[in-house]
C-alpha cells in the first residue's frame, strides 16, 4: 500500500521506490538505521517530484492551520453589551419596602374607602347608589389632597421644587378636576373624571414635575392603581346590576298577566 501511495502522489520511478521504500520503513522502526545520503536523496527527489500547484496548496494549509490553531487569547472577544439599568417602575416598586412605617400605613388605610364599596355590592349582590356617591365624594377628596401635597413640596426654601407656575399651576388643576366631577349628576360620569384625574396627578408626580422620593413614587403608584381598579369595580356592579333589572322587567309583565 505504501508503494502504491508513494507511486501515485510522488511520481517517483519504480526503481528508485524499491530502493528508498525499505530504507524508510527501517528509518521507521530504527532513526540510527539510516544513512544520511539516502535521506538526502529522497527528499530531493520528492521535492523535484511534486508539482507547483501542489506545494502551493500545502503551504495555504499550513497557513490555515496555523490560523485556525492560532493561541485563543490572540482572538478578539465580542463587545460585551451594556447593563440594562432598570426603568422607573422597577426601581419605586423595589424601593417600596423602604418607605417610612407611617407614610405606609396611612396611604394602606386610605384605600379601605375605595375597596369596601365594590367589595360591600358584591356580597350583597345589589347596587347602592348612596354608597357609589359616597365613593366618588372621597375620591374627589383624595384627588384635591394630591394637588395640594404639590404646593407643601415647592414652598420650604431647601426644597427641590421651586415655587413656580408649573408646580403651583399644575397643582391647582386637579382640585378643580375633582369638583368637575362632583358637578356631574351621573355616577358613571364622575367616575370616569376621578380616574382620569388619579392618571393625571401620577404623571405628574412621576415625569412632570419635580421629583419625590423613589419610595413615595412607588408607593403613589400602588394607591393610584387600587384606587383607580377600585371605582371601575362600583362602575361594573351597576351596570351589572342594571342589565339584569332591563331582563326581569318582561318576566314580572308577563307573571302579571
Amino acid at each position: 500500500m505504501f508503494h502504491l501511495v508513494q507511486r501515485c502522489c510522488f511520481r517517483t520511478p519504480l526503481r528508485l521506490q524499491k530502493l528508498t521504500g525499505p530504507r524508510l520503513l527501517l528509518h521507521g522502526k530504527n532513526k540510527t538505521s539510516c544513512s544520511s545520503p539516502s535521506l538526502s536523496l529522497q527528499r530531493n527527489v520528492c521535492l523535484l517530484s511534486r508539482p507547483l500547484s501542489l506545494s502551493r496548496a500545502s503551504v495555504c494549509a499550513v497557513k490555515l492551520q496555523a490560523f485556525h490553531t492560532s493561541f485563543p487569547l490572540l482572538k478578539k472577544k465580542p463587545p460585551q453589551e451594556p447593563r440594562r439599568e432598570p426603568g422607573l417602575l422597577q426601581q419605586s416598586m423595589k424601593s417600596l419596602k423602604e418607605s417610612p412605617k407611617p407614610a405606609l400605613y396611612l396611604s394602606l388605610a386610605g384605600l379601605i374607602p375605595f375597596v369596601s364599596v365594590p367589595l360591600l355590592m358584591v356580597i350583597q349582590r345589589t347596587y347602592h347608589p348612596e354608597l357609589a356617591f359616597l365613593q366618588v365624594t372621597y375620591g374627589a377628596v383624595i384627588v384635591s389632597f394630591i394637588g395640594g401635597m404639590r404646593w407643601g413640596f415647592a414652598i420650604p426654601e431647601n426644597s427641590p421644587a421651586k415655587p413656580d407656575w408649573l408646580n403651583l399651576a399644575n397643582s391647582i388643576i386637579l382640585p378643580l378636576l375633582a369638583w368637575q366631577a362632583l358637578l356631574f349628576k351621573d355616577i358613571t360620569s364622575s367616575t370616569v373624571m376621578l380616574v382620569i384625574s388619579l392618571g393625571i396627578a401620577l404623571h405628574y408626580d412621576l415625569s412632570l414635575l419635580p421629583t419625590y422620593p423613589v419610595w413615595f413614587k412607588g408607593l403613589r403608584i400602588v394607591v393610584t392603581v387600587v384606587a383607580a381598579f377600585s371605582l371601575l369595580a362600583t362602575l361594573a356592579v351597576k351596570m351589572v346590576s342594571e342589565n339584569e333589572l332591563i331582563n326581569s322587567r318582561p318576566k314580572r309583565q308577563n307573571t302579571k298577566q
